[in-house]
C-alpha cells in the first residue's frame, strides 16, 4: 500500500541497503534450449 504523503522524487533504499546477501539460498539454473521436432514442424508449431 503506498501513500501518496510518503511519495517522493527519490525511492527509499534504506531496505536495499541493509539486504544481506549471503541470506539467500544458492539454485541451480539449467537453460534448455529444445529444437522443435520434425512432427511439430509439420504440424505448423
Amino acid at each position: 500500500v503506498f501513500l501518496l504523503d510518503k511519495m517522493s522524487d527519490k525511492p527509499d533504499l534504506s531496505e536495499v541497503e541493509t539486504f544481506d546477501k549471503s541470506k539467500l539460498k544458492k539454485t541451480n539454473t539449467e537453460v534448455k534450449n529444445t529444437l522443435p521436432s520434425k512432427e511439430s514442424k509439420s504440424w505448423g508449431f
